[in-house]
């Protein structure tokens, strides 16, 4: 490895550009009272120098009590939803020069009141999160102090905070519903563990969906408690070996429905058992059959995100808001395969 090589202060810039240091400073936090020209030249300053700003150090001088950070945990960064709500937060909070610190929860409750912690010590301005604890009362003095916090996906419990959530019940319903339309009765549903608050609803919804047609689904085809792709694959795997195998599965979350499509494929039944998704993912399209889904609209759901928390950083003291977005029903070819004749 070479020398380290020192980064720029804002002296040097100065005396690059011809100006004060404190002019340097106006310009870097965008303060007014400094002419154009002399406004380009240092900016011209900071590029050769590739001078980068210590915006924490700044607050600090100005006595700010803002730290142009957000925090947001969510369940796994790494899944297609977690990610996309995730970018469209940050596309919403860039254009108030605010960056986003995230981690992922994995359905921890120690690890979330840990990582929670972690951020409040870091003086985030606002927080996202979405919750693995079943309340979330031990956020209340952190809220009387002032720090805004938006639920996302799930409801709040033990406090009053801001939520956006996505009706789960009813998309599970409309995706059960779809495939009882095309005839089946044996369909198997694939559920997270069932004391989630999405998988909770998602499984009533599936319920909901076969008590108003007076059906029973059978409880053998219903298995909850799956966490992940492997573990959706290996359980539609388990449910093909029935004396009675379903002729449909309802899969309760995009990764359950990537390794439920793998098991099918694996055995030869892509085309002939049908398959129904709850929220898509990147390529859902391509597969064979392309996979139908129950959609949310992650964009939206995280610029709503966006714009609650955003108004609270703005002074909003109104009453907690409970945005509820509606999922909508996406056709394209293996939710509609008939049941064997």
């Amino acid at each position: 490895m070479g020398d380290r090589v020192e980064r720029a202060t804002m002296r040097d810039v100065a005396a690059l550009a011809g100006v004060s240091i404190k002019t340097v400073s106006r310009v870097v936090n965008d303060e007014p009272g400094v002419a154009e020209p002399v406004r380009v030249r240092v900016q011209e300053a900071v590029g050769r120098l590739a001078y980068r700003h210590h915006l924490a150090a700044s607050n600090l001088r100005r006595g700010a009590s803002r730290s142009g950070l957000i925090g947001a945990l969510l369940q796994d960064v790494s899944n297609s939803f977690s990610a996309a709500l995730l970018r469209s937060l940050e596309d919403a909070m860039r254009a108030r020069g605010t960056a986003i610190l995230s981690a992922s929860l994995d359905e921890e409750p120690d690890r979330e009141r840990a990582l929670v912690h972690d951020l409040v010590t870091r003086r985030v301005d606002g927080l996202v999160l979405m919750p693995s604890t079943d309340r979330q009362d031990y956020l209340s003095s952190e809220m009387r102090a002032g720090l805004p916090v938006v639920l996302v996906d799930r409801e709040p419990s033990g406090i009053a905070a801001d939520s956006v959530t996505v009706e789960n019940t009813e998309g599970a319903r409309m995706g059960a519903e779809h495939l009882l339309a095309q005839g089946h009765r044996r369909i198997a549903a694939l559920i997270d563990l069932p004391g989630i608050y999405t998988a909770r609803h998602r499984l009533e919804g599936f319920a909901d969906a076969h008590r108003s047609r007076g059906i029973h689904p059978d409880e053998r085809l219903t298995v909850t408690g799956l966490r992940g792709a492997e573990a959706g694959e290996q359980a539609v795997t388990r449910l093909l070996d029935l004396d009675r195998p379903p002729t449909a599965i309802f899969a309760g979350r995009n990764d359950l429905a990537q390794g439920a499509a793998r098991a099918l494929r694996r055995r030869g039944l892509s085309e002939s058992v049908a398959l129904v998704g709850f929220d898509d993912f990147p390529l859902a399209d391509l597969l064979t059959p392309p996979l139908t889904v129950i959609r949310q609209d992650v964009v939206r759901i995280g610029r709503l995100t966006a714009d609650l928390l955003v108004a609270r950083l703005d002074g909003d003291v109104s009453p907690p808001q409970r945005v509820v977005v509606e999922p909508t029903l996406v056709v394209r070819g293996s939710g509609e395969i008939p049941p064997p004749a």
